[in-house]
Parts: C-alpha cells; sequence; structure tokens
C-alpha cells in the first residue's frame, strides 16, 4: 500500500531506521503528536525518535492507508523494542511535508 508522497516517505524512513530522512519529512514547524504528547520542531521529533520510534527500533507494516483532503491516516502493526501493536498515524500535509502526525490507537 502506498501514501501521499510526503507519508511514503516518512513511513519508509521510519521503518529503515533514517532518522534524518524522517525529519527532513517534517515541515520546518512540524509537530509529532503521540497520545496527547507533542514533539514541535526537528529537534523536538528527533528527541522523541531517539527515544521512542527510530531509536527502538521501530518496524511498521502497513495495513490500511486512508486519504482524506491532506489527512492521510496509516494504520499499522507496529514492532520493535519499544510499543508493539495496531496504531493509527494520522498524518497531515502541507506541500510535499508532513506538518503533523498524530499517534493514536
Amino acid at each position: 500500500m502506498t501514501a501521499h508522497p510526503a507519508v511514503q516517505r516518512a513511513i519508509d524512513a521510519a521503518d529503515s531506521g533514517d532518522t534524518e530522512g524522517f525529519l527532513r519529512s517534517f515541515t520546518d514547524g512540524g509537530a509529532v503528536d503521540d497520545w496527547g504528547r507533542e514533539f514541535r520542531g526537528r529537534e523536538a521529533i528527533r528527541s522523541w525518535s531517539d527515544e521512542e520510534f527510530i531509536g527502538v527500533d521501530v518496524s511498521l507494516a502497513v495495513t490500511e492507508v486512508r486519504q482524506t483532503g491532506a489527512m492521510v491516516t496509516v494504520s499499522a502493526d507496529v514492532g520493535g523494542r519499544g510499543f508493539n501493536g495496531p496504531s493509527d498515524f494520522t498524518f497531515t500535509v502541507s506541500g510535499d511535508r508532513v506538518s503533523l502526525m498524530r499517534i493514536t490507537g
């Protein structure tokens, strides 16, 4: 399954352990909302990712992609040394980048 190119770049980068590629997929003021905890800006996203996402060898097995306008929801089975299980990642796309990645169950 493929998603909007900006979302696909973020998912592919995370799944391959490419922190720099993951960060480049976000707008300058982009953010991650991980179950209500917000990390805004690339350095904050890097810190979060190093501790809870790419840094714990996340793997994302995409099971479904849904798009409504600028919002793309990717359902995936998450693996790695952190959280494991199904999650939804809702991306807000701005141009060719992601302005927000919201993680929910």
